[in-house]
């Protein structure tokens, strides 16, 4: 019995132009600082997603418990939108399920979003639930793992939800680059996937691999405080992330036989350009082996969980049946994850 990813699909807010919200917010709200500027414009995005659009309001001032009162209202259209695309496309009800799985590191409700989803859409009164919190950017893929893990021993079908609603998070100004660089990569997004025991189209999923390097965990925080949640970046991610891609992505590949050059399709977390730039150079891949995930970058920005799902729908179409994938994504820890996917 193996699980096999068969429909991943997204929603997002309304969008809005890099150089837009720079011009129109962040220039002023960063007091015209040089370093602020050529962060945005080195950011790699051209256009980001918004439930909380700065250039119509600004929520860098309003107290935690405002911005979950609006993390409620603002999840379940995006929400529903993306599980009932994915269910259509996999070819089934929502009653089906028997399994719903919902990451999220940006927003907190009781009952939450799992439940009110199930609700909306339909689902059984026995559905198992499972929620993924505050993990950050990598959790969509131990939370697909867990996911396939009840698809396997239950043989039921099971849905997956990634929602991020980053814009929430906007913080007052400060010399903080770390801060800089979240200001202008991150962006919102929900993505849905479901997965289904032993049928014979979609991704089946192989293998996972973790591996956290707990000596830098003070490189990535995100910490909750009166003013919403606030991100820490340390500008040596990318140097931790060089140490450790080549042997934790090689291990998994080379479990089954497998070199880089074997992998058809790259859906790799775009956490800005240098982190594309490192997993290209220490896998010795191709030049344009990561122009999905660039493009994701490009279109979407930094969607914390569901950008790897985001690449993973880019990916997917031009995979032959055979084909192997790799999804990786990294986040607080410092943690990388690796999954294995072959098209069936």
């Amino acid at each position: 019995m193996v699980a096999v990813l068969t429909g991943v699909r997204y929603a997002v807010p309304p969008g809005v132009g890099q150089q837009a919200l720079w011009d129109g917010f962040f220039a002023s709200h960063y007091g015209h600082r040089a370093t602020a500027r050529r962060l945005f414009a080195a950011a790699g995005v051209t256009t980001r997603h918004a439930v909380a659009n700065p250039l119509d309001e600004d929520v860098s001032g309003w107290s935690t418990g405002a911005r979950m009162d609006r993390y409620a209202a603002e999840a379940m259209p995006l929400a529903k939108q993306a599980a009932a695309q994915a269910l259509a496309d996999a070819g089934l009800r929502a009653s089906d399920i028997g399994l719903l799985t919902v990451a999220s590191c940006t927003g907190y409700a009781t009952p939450g979003v799992d439940i009110r989803l199930a609700r909306d859409l339909g689902m059984a009164t026995d559905l198992q639930r499972l929620f993924v919190g505050h993990m950050g950017c990598y959790a969509a893929l131990p939370a697909l793992a867990s996911t396939a893990d009840y698809v396997t021993a239950r043989s039921r079908p099971a849905l997956l939800l990634c929602l991020e609603l980053t814009s929430l998070h906007l913080q007052p100004a400060t010399d903080d680059i770390g801060q800089m660089v979240s200001h202008a990569l991150f962006s919102d997004a929900a993505a849905a996937v479901v997965l289904r025991p032993d049928v014979d189209d979609g991704l089946e999923l192989l293998d996972v691999e973790a591996c956290t390097d707990a000596s830098t965990a003070d490189h990535m925080t995100w910490d909750v405080t009166d003013l919403g949640f606030r991100m820490g970046l340390s500008p040596r991610v990318p140097d931790v992330l060089a140490k450790h891609v080549e042997p934790v992505i090689g291990g998994l590949l080379a479990r089954h036989g497998l070199v880089p050059s074997d992998v058809a399709g790259w859906a790799v977390h775009p956490g800005g350009p240098r982190i594309l730039d490192v997993v290209t150079q220490r896998l010795a891949l191709p030049a344009d082996a990561l122009a999905d995930s660039r493009r994701v970058l490009a279109e979407h920005g930094n969607c914390s969980s569901a950008t790897v799902l985001l690449a993973l729908a880019e990916v997917t179409p031009a995979v032959s049946p055979g084909g192997y994938v790799v999804m990786t994504a990294f986040g607080p820890g410092l943690t990388l994850y690796a999954a294995l996917l072959r098209r069936r």
